[in-house]
């Protein structure tokens, strides 16, 4: 794999983002698990690169990025693997295995806990630096229409390594 700067394929990520990636946790009990999101946040925060992923409390993957100093966010840019995100975002982790279920093999990294989802064309390697619930108080009513009191966390990764298939 090829490594990137920060916004090399910046519009490729988020225009997939929209479509799904794979966000994925291993826990520091190595509990694994992967998701699909389709939000997120790609910026500068603390003069740092990050991205931004949300998972709601009552995800499976919740308890395990909460146990967790890192998370790896895999994007299949080129329309691979859309059955596989149908699957990680409509299943839960705690009733399948997500990776046996969609054949999802991961590829481990040198110097990274978490793997990254084989099969996919971008990859951020993120260290949590921040951890935040969202408080329904601040929310404009219009944001909070969303909700039934499910509300997402917030975990700003900085972007250690930004790796792209070659």
């Amino acid at each position: 794999m090829k490594e990137l700067k920060f916004n090399e394929l910046s519009r490729e990520l988020l225009e997939q983002l929209t479509k799904g990636a794979f966000l994925t946790v291993k826990d520091k009990n190595n509990k694994l698990n992967t998701m699909t999101i389709a939000w997120g946040t790609l910026g500068y925060m603390w003069m740092k690169p990050v991205f931004m992923a949300m998972v709601r409390n009552t995800r499976y993957t919740f308890p395990l990025i909460e146990n967790s100093d890192e998370f790896t966010v895999s994007f299949p840019l080129k329309g691979s693997l859309s059955k596989e995100l149908m699957v990680c975002g409509t299943k839960s982790g705690k009733d399948i295995d997500k990776f046996k279920e969609c054949n999802l093999e991961v590829i481990e990294l040198k110097n990274f806990t978490t793997p990254v989802i084989a099969g996919c064309d971008l990859h951020l390697l993120c260290k949590i630096l921040h951890k935040q619930a969202l408080d329904p108080q601040f929310m404009c009513p219009e944001v909070l229409s969303i909700y039934d009191k499910d509300y997402h966390s917030l975990y700003f990764g900085e972007l250690i390594h930004i790796l792209l298939k070659e």
